[in-house]
This record gives structure tokens, C-alpha cells and sequence, in this order.
């Protein structure tokens, strides 16, 4: 609840009641004002329709009396139906489409629960770890919400060394962040006095719509208890654990079913200077790289900048070799920037560390993992193409009959960024960035098709070559001349892609007439 003292939050609570009265509201509002120092209680904005973005404060709210946002959903249906009979001069056929929902229910409630269990893993110690709970918390809605699917949030944390998994009731699954998640399951504690006053009081409403026994604290789990209580794992994790194949790993051992690539193919592409690598070595036109240790940085730091600058030129691009998309890329345009930028990734002198991104004009919100090996990369730019573009190219893959894989490449996306690079709440968060699906590709003399059916084709063939199954996500750029030439520069494959409500996957597979 608010930081305020019990008594406040009850007066709250009673003038926002007194004023739902006054106005002869029905069935649900949203009611915004202020508490003064002297305790007085202002209330100024009463909403008959609350905005119900997944972030919205009501879903928030119902959570912490065990309702899903779903189930708050049902409520509200149900609710409005009732209302609408008893203020209706034709209240029959409202009452009987309230009772109907009802019935059904309470079929519900009491028939064999047939739905395939699944375990949604979110979470996780990587800087995308907030990427990955807003992807776990849209994969849950969307698989509760299908009658097919019986999901369970399961929340990990930990770190390289290892890491835990506890099953989320839906209070603490709908907390702003992973770090608030990870606070609430490190520290149990009883509930806020006026909240477990609002639990008995909307108890009836929860033991109604809830499909789920109640509870509000975190339960360890083990992979053992995953085997043993689910059908199957959907890993919906974007960075570590996960991305980098040790879930997968763990879920082979004890023959449990999960999505997307396996161990091998997660390990490889987890590894951006591998990924190029290999993709090099098959012919494709990937970008220059290099690896700089921070023992080698620590013992020459000028001769390592000077001889970046000297093979990469400026503009250059330095991030970690081993992060998920997007996570601390920063282009480097000035060889004390390329020397302040290692300094900080590398963890050279975490006591310079504030002084440098106030340099380097990075805000105090963005995390910059530490770690011993830095990638530096060679600025992709548009040299003389006639088009140049930052794309998005999602995939699924099926097996034909024979057994083996299909892949099915979607249209891709035209990636517009606000900054120097992409960012994850760009590529993730709605309201933060702009994707263009399909992109952009026709010019002069050539038609879309003419380009986008080259870089499907390169994007498939990387993604065979690097034994991608499921589905992911492929960065690239591509550059076009008006002769017919296309050159996809693949940056980087995510094998386990965000899955948040704005990722552009979703747009793809629309155009395809997949819904989510």
C-alpha cells in the first residue's frame, strides 16, 4: 500500500468509498487525489473507466487479493452484467447472461482439470532480467488465458555460481520489477495490516473468481519439483539463466519439455564473438571483432586503445561478449570515451565509475554488468549503399514429415532508435521505441520483395547453420544498391527472444495470421 500510517490509508479508503456512493458508481473506478501533511483526504479524479495497460495499478491492486488480471477481468464481466440487469428496463436478458457466466465457472471449478501444466520461468541475474519478467508475466496471461493452459510463475535468482527457483503467487508476480520480486521472496514478512484487512473483506470475491488455492508468499521450488508437478517448462527468460543453455541443460537431465532451442544451439549463440565466428567462417558478411581482457587492459591501457583505434577506426562499438541483446552496447566516437567505456565494463576502478558515466552520458538507471572480457566491434554503416537499414527478423521452425526441421522466416521489422544504438526498452517496452513491420525495403528500381526475400534467406541460413530451434529473434542490418546487391550484416541471435506484449515477433507473426 501507500507509506502512510494505517489510520490514513483507512480514511483513504472510506472517503474513496463514500465518493463511488455519491456518485452511484457501477461495478468498478479508479479514484486519484492527494493526503495532505496535515492528513486531510482530496480526492479530485474519479475514473469510471480506468486506463488497464499490463503496468495499470488496478491489475496491481487485484493481485494483492489473489485475482489475476484475468480473473479481475471475469469479475468485472460478471459484475457489469448484474449491474446492467438491475438498472435495465429489460433486466432479463442481462441477469441470464450473468448467471451463464456463473455456471460456467462453477463447471469450471469442479470438472477434472484437463489443461496441460506449465511452469513459466522468469526472471533470472542478467541485466535483462526485467526484460525477462515482463516476458514471463505476458506469457502467463496469454497461457491462462487460453483454457487449454494451466500456467504457474516460477521466478529464478541467483547468479553464475548458481541459482533458484520459487513459484510466485500472482501478488508478487505483478511487482514493478525483478529486483522487487527477488526482494519480496529473499524476505518473507506478514502482510500490511490494511491489506490483509482488504483480503478478508474481498475474500468472497477471491474464493469466487480465483482458480487458485490462496496464497501470497513465495514457495522454493527445485527441478525435481518441476518434473514431478508440470507437463511442461516454458523458459521465458531473455539473458542468464537461460539464454546461455544451463535451464535447458538442468531440464534435459530430468527429461522435462521446454521451448525453444536446445543446450548446444543456446550455448553458441550466447556468444556473440563465437556466433560471428562461425557465421564468418560459412561465408556470411559479419562485422570485425575483438576480445579485450581486462588483465590485458589493466596491464597496457593506452597501447590497447591506441591499437583499437588504429584497426577499428572511430566510431566504434564496445559491449559485453556474453549479454543478451542490446544490454550495455555503446558507440564509442573518441579514444578517451573507448578508454573510460572499458574501464567501466571491465571493472578496472569501480570508484571512478560515477565520474566516468557522468562523462560518458550514461544515465544512473542503466545497469552496465561488469565483466572480464569486453567485445569490440566494428562500426556497420551505410558506406555506399543506396538503402540502409537496422532490421528485426523473427523465425519459427517446425519439423516436416520426414523429421526434419522447417523453418518458416517472418517478414522482418525496420528497427528506429531515439539514440546512438537500440536500447532493450526500445526493443521491448511499449511507449519506448518504434518498429516498422515489414520493413521498409523497396527503393528506386527494386520492389519489397526483391530485397526482403534475400534477407529472409540469409536469415534463415544463419539460423540453420547455428542449429536455432523453436523460434528467435536475429538482429541485423542490411544494406541494398539499386542494381539488385543486398547484404544482410547479422549482429546478433537471441535464441530465447523477448516475449514482452511490444516485441516485434508478435507483429511478424501476425502478418502471418499467427495470433499471440
Amino acid at each position: 500500500p501507500a507509506d502512510l500510517p494505517e489510520k490514513q490509508l483507512e480514511a483513504v479508503r472510506a472517503e474513496a468509498e463514500r465518493l463511488f456512493s455519491y456518485f452511484e458508481f457501477d461495478t468498478y473506478a479508479r479514484i486519484d487525489g492527494f493526503v495532505s501533511p496535515t492528513g486531510e483526504v482530496a480526492l479530485n479524479d474519479p475514473n469510471t473507466t480506468s486506463g488497464m495497460l499490463p503496468s495499470s495499478f488496478f491489475f496491481h491492486q487485484a493481485a494483492e487479493i489473489g485475482l489475476s488480471p484475468g480473473e479481475f477481468l471475469t469479475y468485472i464481466i460478471v459484475t457489469s452484467l448484474q449491474e446492467r440487469a438491475r438498472r435495465s428496463t429489460v433486466p432479463n436478458r442481462y441477469a441470464t447472461l450473468a448467471q451463464s457466466v456463473q455456471q460456467q465457472l462453477q463447471r469450471l471449478a469442479h470438472a477434472p482439470d484437463q489443461r496441460t501444466h506449465i511452469a513459466v520461468m522468469l526472471g533470472g541475474y542478467s541485466s535483462e532480467r526485467h526484460i525477462s519478467v515482463e516476458s514471463g508475466r505476458n506469457i502467463f496471461e496469454k497461457l491462462a488465458s487460453s483454457g487449454k493452459y494451466a500456467p504457474v510463475p516460477v521466478f529464478v535468482r541467483g547468479d553464475a555460481a548458481g541459482h533458484e527457483l520459487h513459484e510466485l503467487p500472482i501478488n508478487l508476480l505483478l511487482k514493478d520489477n525483478a529486483d522487487d520480486i527477488r526482494s519480496a521472496v529473499e524476505q518473507s514478512y506478514d502482510p500490511h495490516p490494511s491489506t490483509a484487512r482488504v483480503r478478508e473483506l474481498a475474500s468472497e470475491i477471491t474464493t469466487q473468481y480465483s482458480s487458485r488455492p490462496q496464497a501470497f508468499d513465495a514457495t522454493k521450488l527445485s527441478y525435481t519439483d518441476l518434473a514431478e508437478r508440470f507437463d511442461e517448462v516454458f523458459i521465458a527468460l531473455h539473458g542468464r539463466p537461460g539464454e546461455d543453455g544451463e535451464v535447458q541443460r538442468r531440464l534435459e537431465e530430468l527429461g522435462i519439455p521446454y521451448n525453444g532451442s536446445g543446450f548446444d544451439s543456446s550455448q553458441l549463440t550466447i556468444d556473440k564473438y563465437v556466433t560471428l565466428g562461425k557465421l564468418r567462417a560459412a561465408g556470411f558478411t559479419v562485422t570485425k571483432q575483438q576480445l579485450v581482457s581486462v588483465e590485458d587492459f589493466r596491464r597496457e591501457p593506452e597501447a590497447t586503445v591506441q591499437q583499437l583505434v588504429r584497426d577499428f577506426g572511430l566510431p566504434l562499438i564496445v559491449k559485453p561478449v556474453d549479454d543478451g541483446c542490446s544490454s550495455a552496447v555503446q558507440k564509442i566516437s573518441s579514444p578517451s570515451a573507448l578508454g573510460d567505456f572499458l574501464t567501466l565494463l571491465l571493472a578496472i576502478e569501480p570508484a571512478r565509475n560515477a565520474d566516468i558515466r557522468l562523462r560518458l552520458g550514461i544515465d544512473v538507471k542503466e545497469e552496465i554488468p561488469q565483466k572480464p572480457v569486453a567485445l569490440v566491434e566494428q562500426l556497420i554503416d551505410r558506406q555506399d549503399a543506396d538503402l540502409f537499414l537496422e532490421i528485426t527478423g523473427g523465425l519459427l521452425t517446425r519439423f516436416g514429415e520426414s523429421g526434419e526441421i522447417e523453418y518458416q522466416i517472418f517478414e522482418p521489422s525496420e528497427a528506429l532508435s531515439t539514440g546512438e544504438v537500440l536500447s532493450l526498452e526500445e526493443k521491448f517496452l511499449a511507449g519506448e521505441g518504434q518498429n516498422i513491420t515489414p520493413a521498409r525495403f523497396a527503393f528506386d528500381k527494386l520492389d519489397y520483395e526483391q530485397v526482403a526475400t534475400q534477407v529472409r534467406d540469409t536469415l534463415g541460413a544463419a539460423a540453420r547453420l547455428l542449429g536455432v530451434e523453436g523460434y528467435a529473434r536475429i538482429d541485423a542490418f542490411v544494406r541494398a544498391w539499386s542494381d539488385g546487391r543486398v547484404e544482410t550484416i547479422i549482429i546478433e541471435v537471441n535464441s530465447l527472444p523477448g516475449m514482452t506484449p511490444a516485441t516485434c515477433i508478435y507483429h511478424q507473426a501476425a502478418l502471418e495470421s499467427l495470433t499471440p
